[in-house]
């Protein structure tokens, strides 16, 4: 919802992935703003680039995770995510500490 109240006129959102919940999407005030709305579950064609943009530090993701679990508690972080309407997962994050992605050079 608040996607569809922030896009420019003639813009676009693309609303990607699996919802806990419904929302309500105003048509009577984006019909005039010349809005397009795309659905659709996620499209791994673009994950290399995302990958890339997040490690560069391009892509702000750090906002969109909500739990983070060390991989010895694979099983509690996938049943946490599986609850997100009563857990507040949003993106869930297994692994080890952070290490800075460095790029080799040719």
């Amino acid at each position: 919802e608040m996607c569809t109240r922030m896009v420019r006129p003639g813009g676009r959102v693309a609303n990607v992935g699996v919802h806990g919940k419904p929302v309500t999407l105003h048509l009577e005030d984006l019909w005039i703003k010349n809005v397009t709305i795309t659905t659709g579950l996620v499209d791994t064609h673009s994950t290399p680039t995302l990958l890339r943009m997040a490690a560069a530090g391009r892509l702000p993701a750090a906002g969109l995770v909500t739990h983070t679990f060390p991989l010895d508690r694979m099983q509690e972080a996938y049943d946490v995510f599986a609850r997100a309407a009563d857990t507040g997962a949003l993106k869930v994050v297994l692994g080890g500490p952070r290490r800075e992605v460095v790029e080799a050079t040719a």
